[in-house]
């Protein structure tokens, strides 16, 4: 059993030290590893990295995340991921990392993604420069993120995660007006989930949306943004399968967020 903790859209500030940090120090009793989906500070300054970092440094869990549009707000993103990597925060840009936990080897996927919207409501490469500058960014993003899993399923990963801040699919939007819906995700994202194949796939951005979604081939999508998840963290519990070989087999998510 893996046991993933997960949160978005804490949007950190100078005066926000210490506020997530006695939730985050119960993560060791009830999660494996802590994943953040982007928008972990207000501005995307150093400063408020350095914040985020104090909040996450130390836990005794792995720390793995993505930035969000907020964290690219200042056109300091560099200086956000070098404080978070001081605190030993793995950060993902259309790369993945291993994990071994209690011998099972956990991969987790991640990038921002981009914006674009939605199967049958969604921009193209088509038009004026900028248009197809703005689609060929997200599928810059859902390609990274495409051959990361495929990397972690190549490195023999038993659990695969997907981890992005646009949101893949439009049913953790629900909530969200539709005139927005192309600026929160793209369906390029799940397509590049469903293509190379995830237990989970985490994301936030969407403050209005819901939690629970699932691509078009049934992979279970979790909007953890802290307004929608309403607490620190959310727990996702990802049970590990072995063949008739012995061999760690994809998990498959075994419960809902854990209250």
């Amino acid at each position: 059993m893996i046991r993933v903790a997960a949160v978005g859209d804490i949007h950190l500030g100078p005066d926000s030290a210490g506020t997530l940090r006695p939730a985050f120090e119960t993560l060791r009793e009830c999660a494996d590893l802590l994943l953040l989906a982007g928008d972990l500070t207000r501005h995307g300054t150093a400063r408020e990295a350095e914040v985020v970092a104090g909040e996450v440094a130390g836990l005794g869990v792995p720390v793995v995340a993505v930035l969000g549009n907020h964290d690219y707000q200042s056109d300091q993103e560099a200086e956000v991921t070098a404080a978070l990597d001081g605190a030993g925060v793995t950060v993902l840009e259309g790369e993945g990392t291993v994990l071994s936990i209690d011998g099972v080897r956990v991969g987790v996927a991640g990038t921002k993604g981009f914006g674009g919207g939605f199967a049958g409501r969604s921009g193209g490469e088509f038009g004026e420069p900028e248009m197809k500058s703005f689609i060929r960014y997200t599928r810059r993003c859902a390609d990274g993120l495409r051959g990361s899993l495929n990397t972690l399923k190549d490195a023999g990963c038993a659990v695969r995660i997907a981890l992005t801040h646009y949101s893949p699919v439009a049913d953790t939007l629900a909530g969200e007006p539709l005139e927005i819906y192309p600026f929160l995700g793209s369906y390029l994202l799940a397509e590049a989930v469903d293509e190379a194949g995830a237990d989970l796939a985490v994301h936030g951005h969407a403050h209005m949306g819901v939690e629970h979604g699932m691509t078009s081939e049934g992979i279970r999508v979790r909007n953890v943004a802290q307004p929608v998840i309403g607490r620190a963290f959310a727990v996702y519990h990802l049970s590990v399968h072995a063949d008739a070989d012995g061999q760690d087999k994809w998990a498959r998510e075994r419960a809902a967020a854990v209250r």
